[in-house]
């Protein structure tokens, strides 16, 4: 039996595989889940996605399922204690961000923006369907860079937001060839349902 043809970053590794084949690239739209990813996006800032994925459980552990109510109300004696968890990655200005952004996620939605129409509006809808080379960043990824920084988002600069648009599917990056374009192309297809 022929093996599935697969984006060349996925390798060998089999954990990393599951991903590329289950998760990347499969539009999400729902607000706190997209801020989820935005949030390990956020921590894998200078290292490897497999080091991220590797420490996902204990990062929802950590963050107490990555729920916005429960992060915003952590204390710096709570950012104390994870920077001695060794599950996570130890950073205490990725620490103290992602607390920040859980305030900011609520402040938009006390605001009465829903975070998930607002990304998918600033997308246009529905996915969009890279078929030149994969960049790093874009002018969409740079858009809402500077948007969700004047929420007071950090740690979402132009090259974080880029691989979260491709991890949540906002963007279809799987290359030509990869057996799981076309299906992420078809779920692309469906226009995000507006929340008012």
């Amino acid at each position: 039996m022929k093996s599935a043809q697969r984006c060349a970053w996925s390798g060998s590794d089999p954990q990393m595989i599951a991903y590329h084949d289950a998760e990347w690239g499969v539009p999400e739209h729902d607000s706190r889940a997209l801020w989820e990813k935005l949030m390990l996006d956020g921590f894998q800032a200078g290292l490897s996605w497999s080091i991220i994925l590797r420490k996902r459980e204990a990062f929802r552990e950590a963050f107490k399922g990555f729920d916005p109510v429960k992060v915003s109300k952590l204390t710096e004696a709570d950012v104390t204690r994870l920077l001695t968890d060794p599950g996570i990655v130890r950073s205490r200005a990725k620490i103290v961000a992602t607390i920040g952004n859980a305030r900011a996620y609520l402040a938009m939605k006390a605001a009465g923006e829903d975070f998930a129409t607002f990304v998918w509006t600033m997308a246009g809808g529905s996915a969009i369907q890279n078929t030149g080379p994969v960049p790093t960043s874009s002018a969409l990824s740079e858009e809402m860079s500077k948007a969700l920084k004047k929420r007071g988002f950090k740690f979402v600069g132009p090259v974080i937001v880029y691989a979260w648009l491709q991890a949540t599917g906002l963007v279809n990056d799987h290359s030509p060839r990869c057996s799981r374009r076309e299906p992420c192309k078809k779920l692309g297809a469906k226009k995000h349902e507006l929340t008012r």
